[in-house]
């Protein structure tokens, strides 16, 4: 078993695919890294280049997320044991805009 998983590492440092590898375990780790209020009002959508999107359920939760960034990203990286994570950029989507609007009016 050993020797198949040092191959695979072998094989994604060569083709260069294993920082994509690395990255998509923050999406993994995210639930447990922010923890239950966090997790219950984001959703992690993907990671590229070293910037993980988080969908967030309101406005509310963007601006507490967005002053919580820095933070939220070494708790990440610390986990991950590496460096990966450079940024996070928080969505609302248009249905989300839609559905409050809805409950307003």
């Amino acid at each position: 078993m050993q020797h198949i998983q040092q191959a695979i590492k072998s094989f994604l440092k060569k083709t260069g695919l294993e920082s994509g590898v690395e990255q998509q375990e923050a999406l993994k780790i995210w639930k447990e890294t922010v923890g239950g209020s966090i997790s219950k009002n984001t959703e992690p959508i993907s990671v590229k280049n070293g910037i993980l999107i988080i969908k967030v359920s309101n406005p509310a939760w963007r601006q507490e997320l967005q002053i919580q960034k820095t933070e939220i990203i070494k708790r990440l990286n610390n986990k991950l044991n590496k460096n990966i994570i450079k940024e996070i950029g928080f969505k609302w989507t248009i249905n989300q805009i839609t559905s409050c609007i809805a409950q307003i009016t």
